[in-house]
């Protein structure tokens, strides 16, 4: 008979799923301790003091300070671990290594759509290597989905109009089935993805032969010329618009007094919502493209801006009060 019929557990691939398991089975463990006992001695009591039997019926009150200390210090104690290991693993999966490889996902009634950093494109099945850290920078591009991997223990959601994120590593290589875990339309449970972790040469190998010619940042290069972005945005621009170099990490003046570190976040919203966040000391005449590109056009947009520097965070832009841009050149 098949093994995998037989499994009452999802095969764990990650050093993540290990965990995850061991506090499952720890609290379940905890939580028999002390609720088997009262299942027993409810029974033992309803058979000995049922009536007719000859026992004591007096109902004066009886205790010991120790067992009533014992039985609350000792369910303190357990809950005080379970929680200090739970917070941990929330920490963990919440806090990517720097050096995790990012790709990106989009979420779409009903298919996944993966994109890697080289420009290879992937629609219901994500390649990832074995043992290296892989980050999924997520959106909706319609309705709320979550994106759960069983394999891995982890899940998330991915909401329309806002980046969320997940990462993992797995150290397991094979084939992994993935879920949509939030009820989104009429094929919700359609919506499926193979999760393949190969070993490093293997997916060199499958990276080469993919066939992508370009770089999700140079696809991005591509899309800001066909939409006329340089005509604003580029270096020898006669209109006045914000400079790109430079700009991602780094902190932006806005028209309303406060600032924003220039995030992914924040240039979606400048590129669909682009009188969202006014940049101090510029009118308000850029178009939004909001019905014009898609997540996955703003996904290599991002790329692109990103890939002509990064500022470090608390830095002001050039373009910032700081550093205000002449009048009589554009910026």
């Amino acid at each position: 008979m098949d093994d995998e019929f037989l499994r009452l557990w999802p095969q764990a691939a990650s050093d993540h799923a290990h965990a995850i398991d061991w506090l499952i089975w720890s609290f379940t463990g905890m939580m028999a301790i002390f609720v088997v006992p009262v299942f027993v001695l409810t029974i033992l009591f309803a058979i000995r003091y049922r009536k007719g039997t000859r026992v004591s019926r007096d109902h004066r009150p009886r205790g010991s300070m120790k067992v009533e200390m014992t039985w609350i210090v000792l369910p303190f104690i357990g809950s005080m671990i379970i929680y200090l290991v739970s917070a941990r693993l929330y920490y963990e999966v919440k806090t990517p290594p720097a050096d995790a490889m990012v790709i990106q996902v989009v979420a779409k009634q009903w298919m996944w759509k993966f994109q890697h950093p080289g420009g290879q494109r992937e629609i219901n099945t994500l390649h990832v290597p074995v043992g290296r850290p892989v980050r999924l920078n997520m959106i909706s591009q319609d309705v709320i989905h979550s994106l759960y991997f069983p394999a891995l223990r982890i899940k998330q959601d991915l909401l329309p109009g806002r980046y969320t994120a997940l990462w993992f590593s797995a150290t397991e290589t094979g084939r992994y089935e993935a879920f949509c875990a939030e009820y989104c339309g009429t094929d919700h449970s359609k919506m499926l993805a193979t999760l393949i972790v190969q070993s490093p040469q293997e997916y060199q190998r499958w990276l080469s032969q993919s066939g992508a010619s370009e770089s999700l940042a140079e696809q991005g290069e591509v899309l800001f010329r066909q939409f006329g972005c340089s005509g604003c945005h580029g270096p020898a621009a006669v209109a006045k618009a914000p400079t790109l170099e430079g700009l991602y990490g780094r902190r932006v003046a806005l028209h309303d007094g406060t600032s924003v570190i220039a995030d992914q976040a924040y240039i979606r919203d400048s590129i669909l919502l682009p009188h969202k966040q006014l940049v101090a000391g510029y009118e308000p005449i850029m178009p939004s493209f909001s019905n014009v590109i898609d997540e996955e056009g703003v996904l290599r947009l991002t790329a692109y801006i990103q890939s002509l520097g990064e500022g470090e965070q608390g830095e002001p832009h050039a373009d910032s009060p700081r550093n205000p841009p002449p009048e009589e050149t554009a910026p």
